[in-house]
């Protein structure tokens, strides 16, 4: 599926992040698409995951800007983020092992009880939590989990995985973020979860996915973001690149064409 490459639907413009003495973003720019999978890779210490981290609103930029939907944000945590419809899967997965599966996909915006049982005592509607979960679950092909009531310890890695990515897609009406959804997982496991991606992709809603596995990249992405020395060196379409060629350009080895400085 070719993206339709209208107005970026999310978009940075010169970003800057300084530790102390270490800059971390430095002049970034960054361009998401409406219903594309667009991947960031870099060397480690690339500053990568500082872009992400930005965009989710877990770091704030001291320069530059971003803007959602062409309305100019800047979030300062990342529940504003989730807010406005950008969900971010973590590597760590931010799931409670011992909690339901239907309470890790709430966590954070449980359903209370209609009337006074909800807005007084505060009781759960844990009826209507468990059928939205299990339907999202279900919309994605991952009702080979039978109880939506197992605790998240008793899957599988690409059970949770699945997990956290249907609970994204569930909520993250405009963007979704995955950081490294296939690190720690086996070969099966693996192709399910970049089957998921296509699969939240088909409903439209964009995704970054953020990688180190050059197959996996080269298979699902649209596009690919290469960041290096913090900031994006540039942006290439996997049909036209080798992962070789993506390899040197991350790492200094080579420039694109084009680019005649690597900082």
């Amino acid at each position: 599926m070719e993206p339709i490459l209208k107005a970026p639907i999310l978009r940075a413009q010169g970003l800057y992040k300084r530790y102390g003495k270490v800059t971390a973003l430095n002049n970034c720019d960054f361009e998401l698409y409406p219903g594309e999978i667009l991947a960031v890779i870099g060397d480690n210490g690339a500053g990568k995951s500082t872009l992400i981290k930005a965009i989710s609103g877990a770091v704030q930029p001291d320069e530059g800007h971003i803007w959602l939907e062409g309305r100019e944000i800047a979030f300062k945590t990342p529940i504003e983020a989730r807010a406005a419809g950008i969900e971010t899967v973590y590597q760590t997965l931010a799931m409670s092992p011992a909690l339901s599966i239907a309470d890790n996909m709430f966590m954070g915006r449980e359903l209370r009880r209609p009337g006074i049982m909800g807005s007084v005592f505060r009781k759960l509607d844990r009826a209507r939590m468990e059928a939205f979960a299990r339907e999202k679950l279900n919309e994605l092909g991952l009702m080979t989990i039978q109880n939506i009531n197992q605790a998240v310890e008793t899957l599988s890695g690409g059970q949770r995985q699945g997990v956290a990515v249907a609970r994204a897609a569930a909520f993250g009406s405009k963007v979704v973020i995955l950081d490294e959804p296939t690190a720690a997982l086996g070969v099966k496991e693996s192709r399910r979860v970049l089957e998921l991606i296509r699969d939240v992709r088909s409903r439209g809603i964009p995704i970054i996915l953020i990688s180190h596995n050059m197959p996996h990249v080269f298979e699902v992405a649209d596009r690919i973001h290469i960041h290096r020395l913090g900031s994006r060196l540039c942006v290439i379409k996997p049909q036209d690149y080798s992962m070789s060629d993506a390899v040197a350009f991350m790492t200094g080895a080579k420039l694109p064409e084009g680019v005649t400085e690597a900082a």
